[in-house]
């Protein structure tokens, strides 16, 4: 009797418990932790392993993030130490960490730890405001969003602008780059002949003591590459057309390089565009391919180098053979923007951090440069732009254009990089 009456009692507890809200198991549930997010530049980073909260010290993935800002890491199972190189400039940082112990050792110094690294799911875990400290990023807590913001540190990175017939009341700012292209030819669709006259790209007439000669000039004694581009749409069929006549093509080269060289350019810049939304996209590949080729073979011969403005491959457009094109040209602009035409919002990050990917399957990333247009940026969006390219450890960042920037733009890209020249 007193055994069936404890049954009966534990039974009518259990059935209190379950039919009572708020108890331990919903509590758990409720009260569960959000993931934390990293966003370095203003895009999501992955990660490994999940950065977690230490008694109030954010402990962050070192391996992932490092990488990310270009920081070369090296691990050593015997020491249970990591290495860490970081090159800015003509100066290097390194970083010596011990797992479990609160001092890292910085260029042979002592520093102290806010807390020891220590290892979980076998990733290498340190405070995040060590990367502020020792790396010169900018880092900050959000605790009700659980995201960690960095900022990556300002750094030497190659830059390159475009110049167009509206650009010349910015002049001043073509001493900010390390090469410019002067967009004042392009191929006449009628002719298929290069030409120097048209609506948005002509040779410019002079403003007293300057004219196209002294401004390329200019450039070049400053130290910076002034590029002679080359524009053309397929909108008719006229590029498709001149790349399927080898007799035209020719006299189209010929063209280009006998106007750079007569005119002091350092190098070609060729923006061909449209190419392969529609028709036999492998046959225009392989008539561009050819075309970019001969090209090149004349550009090399006049000591020019050759740039190619293309579109992302994650576009409409998909007459470029990335892989082949890159074997030729010196750089390749990576067009990444035109997502959202005719619209004022910043370009999707998403679909710029696909191109990227996309591209450095095919090109190396030390040819690979982001095109970046300020028609769909602003001062505080241009800084994400730059920061992908950062983190892929891309050759650099393209502007389109000079004339669209202002101080304030300037200042918003200074804040990320500055020219290495």
């Amino acid at each position: 009797m007193k055994l069936r009456n404890l049954f009966l009692s534990c039974c009518a507890a259990a059935m209190l418990l379950t039919a009572v809200p708020g108890t331990s198991t919903a509590a758990a549930v409720t009260t569960q932790a959000k993931p934390v997010t990293v966003m370095l530049d203003g895009f999501p980073l992955p990660f490994p392993s999940a950065p977690f909260n230490s008694a109030g010290t954010i402990m962050v993935p070192f391996r992932a993030i490092a990488e990310a800002m270009n920081i070369q890491v090296a691990w050593s199972n015997q020491t249970h130490t990591l290495t860490a190189k970081k090159k800015q400039g003509s100066s290097t940082t390194e970083v010596i960490l011990r797992q479990s112990q609160l001092t890292a050792t910085v260029n042979g110094q002592k520093k102290q730890l806010t807390k020891a690294p220590i290892i979980k799911n076998g990733t290498f875990f340190v405070p995040l405001s060590f990367f502020s400290t020792q790396f010169g990023a900018q880092v900050g807590w959000n605790g009700p969003s659980q995201t960690v913001t960095i900022t990556s540190s300002v750094e030497p990175m190659y830059t390159e602008a475009f110049y167009a017939i509206r650009s010349f009341f910015e002049l001043e700012y073509v001493k900010n780059f390390d090469a410019v292209s002067y967009g004042w030819t392009r191929i006449d669709p009628a002719t298929g002949d290069l030409t120097l006259e048209g609506k948005d790209f002509y040779w410019p007439e002079a403003a007293g003591s300057i004219t196209p000669d002294t401004i390329v000039g200019d450039t070049t004694t400053q130290g910076s590459g002034a590029n002679l581009m080359v524009a053309a749409m397929d909108g008719n069929g006229e590029l498709t057309k001149l790349l399927g006549d080898a007799d035209q093509q020719k006299r189209v080269i010929d063209q280009m390089v006998e106007l750079a060289v007569e005119h002091h350019f350092t190098g070609i810049t060729l923006d061909f565009e449209g190419l392969g939304l529609t028709g036999d996209r492998k046959a225009v590949q392989q008539t561009f391919n050819s075309f970019v080729q001969k090209l090149d073979q004349q550009a090399e011969a006049a000591d020019l180098t050759l740039t190619l403005a293309l579109h992302p491959q994650n576009s409409s457009y998909h007459g470029y053979d990335y892989a082949t094109l890159s074997r030729y040209a010196d750089e390749i602009i990576l067009m990444a923007y035109d997502y959202k035409p005719y619209a004022k919002a910043p370009e999707p990050l998403s679909l710029v951090n696909e191109a990227i990917q996309l591209a450095l399957k095919e090109v190396p990333k030390s040819k690979l440069v982001l095109g970046i247009s300020l028609g769909s940026e602003t001062d505080q969006s241009i800084g994400s732009k730059i920061g992908l390219a950062k983190r892929y450890g891309l050759k650099g960042v393209a502007i389109w254009r000079i004339g669209l920037i202002g101080d304030k733009m300037m200042s918003a890209i200074g804040k990320s990089i500055t020219p290495i020249h």
